[in-house]
């Protein structure tokens, strides 16, 4: 028998859920194993029950050395980040406490802290140029640690073990602005350390409103998601309020979201306990533009110009472009090639965007286009105006997919 062949005979127990009162005796030996394995570092953990560490197992699906060098890991990050006292030690930057829009809000019918984040509000860009990349992290981490002793104390609440969240993800208003790429390479960052640092903590994950651009924004994320995170994901339909219902008992649901839970005030929307944050005021900027890495750099010379093709294979498809130039203006167009004259075999183009000189030496320029039709789209850098100078022009040009779509089209 392979070694492989006998790592599966080991830890694979298909029937057992790998909880405590619900282990196989492979998975009991596997947990016996792990806690002397880390015996060195027990005390440095914040909890060390068997519900705690078992969390590590399954998130390795019981190999007892990939879980022991997860947590390991993790203990690394938890003092890098000085997690251990981030709660009571540290307040994140006014900018974040006041324009993050969510927070924790009543609890399931198991007892589970539910949590929700609001996403139209968020005004990604002007976070990243009021905090830094590390802020917005750190208030994350802040959350998870916070949540992980709401569960703690719900267990002691309710003499039961709690272990994971709820989350409401409200998506109305999900828009462009929201994949604009600095933004997405943080939810990036943040979804791997959730995964890394805070394995089996998500019940459940609940999508409302979700808008016609969510299959483009989720191909986008999903690939930072363990499949077991994927499969807890539940997009829900136009009965929303209703399917909520099954989850969070209506006294815990507020009534914005189709529970009776109110501020004492009568507020539907619960504002003391959830943030519903807005545009940034550009007095909180503290930086003029993010730090970009481009795909491409090129030089284009006086009195010409630069033209790429991007296949687009399926509709709704989004065309998305972040640009710098040096030393002066570039311009800028998108077009669509068209059937032209079919005897003299030529294409012709319609201006899906005409033409337009961009200070993009002064502030880089992003921008996106919904591709309502298959085509070949032609994205083109002009320098036919200038008689006296070449442009350097540094540029990233994605065409995002829907869900269901894999791969990166060029």
């Amino acid at each position: 028998m392979s070694s492989r062949t006998q790592c599966r005979g080991v830890f694979d127990a298909p029937n057992m859920s790998g909880r405590v009162g619900d282990l196989s005796p492979k998975q009991t030996g596997a947990l016996a194993q792990f806690r002397e394995k880390i015996a060195d570092v027990l005390d440095q953990l914040p909890n060390q029950t068997d519900h705690y560490l078992l969390r590590w197992l399954r998130a390795r699906s019981f190999n007892v050395p990939k879980s022991e060098a997860m947590i390991r890991k993790h203990l690394e990050f938890r003092r890098h980040m000085k997690v251990d006292t981030i709660v009571d030690d540290w307040k994140p930057p006014e900018v974040i406490e006041r324009y993050v829009a969510g927070g924790l809000c009543g609890y399931d019918r198991e007892g589970s802290p539910v949590w929700y984040d609001i996403i139209g509000p968020l005004d990604p860009k002007g976070l990243l140029l009021s905090a830094s990349k590390q802020d917005c992290l750190r208030t994350k981490v802040r959350d998870a640690e916070l949540l992980r002793q709401e569960c703690e104390k719900q267990s002691k609440k309710l003499g039961k073990y709690i272990e994971s969240i709820t989350i409401i993800y409200d998506c109305e208003g999900l828009g462009m602005k929201h994949l604009w790429k600095p933004a997405v390479e943080v939810y990036g960052e943040i979804l791997t350390m959730f995964e890394e640092n805070y394995p089996e903590s998500l019940k459940k994950v609940l999508l409302i409103k979700a808008p016609k651009l969510f299959p483009i924004a989720y191909n986008l994320v999903k690939h930072f998601l363990r499949e077991e995170t994927r499969q807890k994901i539940a997009v829900l339909g136009s009965n929303w309020k209703e399917v909520l219902r099954n989850y969070v008992d209506a006294d815990q649901l507020p009534a914005v979201y189709g529970g009776s839970m109110t501020d004492p005030d009568g507020d539907p929307l619960c504002k003391t306990m959830l943030r519903y944050g807005g545009v940034v005021p550009k007095s909180y900027y503290v930086r003029d533009s993010i730090k970009m890495k481009y795909d491409q750099c090129i030089t284009i010379s006086r009195g010409s110009s630069y033209q790429l093709d991007y296949e687009v294979l399926f509709p709704n498809c989004v065309l998305r472009w972040q640009f710098a130039s040096e030393g002066s203006d570039i311009g800028f167009g998108l077009f669509l090639k068209t059937k032209g004259n079919e005897t003299k075999k030529v294409e012709a183009m319609q201006a899906i965007l005409p033409s337009e000189r961009y200070n993009s030496h002064l502030v880089p320029e992003d921008g996106s286009y919904t591709c309502e039709e298959p085509g070949i789209y032609v994205v083109r850098f002009d320098n036919t105006y200038s008689v006296l100078h070449s442009k350097k022009v540094s540029f990233t040009v994605d065409v995002l997919l829907p869900e269901g779509h894999t791969g990166k089209q060029a």
